[in-house]
């Protein structure tokens, strides 16, 4: 609510106020971490910019975590990753959120499902024969255990819980980009959003 409130003003607008997973993508970390190093050569503290980059590394291990609290150990537990672009209309992985999350879920012995409308032969590159290729949603959902919302596509928008519910065998949701409505997925399945939980 205070994001929407904040994004009404003309002069700052809604486009990047929303909660998540982190940001990908090349530039603006580099962006801002040459800003940060420049201010560090010329004696200038800038605090907001070193948070905002610690948060950002944080956040994809904190979508785990909330993954972990709906679901407990993901040792052999079948873990569907929704998005692997770092934004969506775009295959682009590069510095994607998703690296981190999926590398993570790797490492605590899940068996890791990933789909993502046009990033798929950019994330081979990157995870080979560690996680699962699915070729669509329901692929990508069935009989999986815990569903992370890591990129949001217009395709990944238009599921409703009954979807989650279909495919998966345990409907346990993390929103990693708040696109969907909290006090409405709750209530129907086991649910965490970002920023919200």
């Amino acid at each position: 609510m205070v994001a929407r409130g904040i994004g009404l003003y003309r002069r700052i607008g809604p486009l990047f106020l929303k909660a998540g997973a982190g940001w990908g993508g090349s530039c603006f970390r580099k962006d801002l971490e040459a800003l940060l190093d420049f201010a560090i050569k010329n004696c200038v503290e800038l605090p907001l910019v070193e948070a905002t980059l610690k948060v950002n590394r944080s956040q994809p291990y904190r979508v785990v975590e909330l993954a972990r609290e709906l679901i407990g150990d993901f040792r052999g537990r079948r873990v569907s990753v929704l998005g692997l672009a770092f934004k969506p209309g775009t295959d682009d992985v590069r510095d994607a959120v998703s690296i981190r999350i999926v590398r993570r879920l790797v490492e605590e012995g899940a068996k890791v499902v990933v789909y993502d409308p046009k990033a798929m032969d950019n994330a081979k590159r990157i995870f080979g024969g560690d996680v699962k290729y699915a070729n669509s949603v329901e692929e990508c959902l069935k009989n999986s255990e815990c569903a992370i919302i890591v990129t949001e596509w217009d395709e990944f928008r238009k599921l409703k819980p009954e979807d989650f519910i279909r495919f998966m065998r345990n409907p346990a949701v993390v929103d990693g980009r708040r696109i969907y409505d909290p006090e409405v997925y709750s209530r129907k399945l086991k649910f965490k959003a970002i920023g919200f939980n």
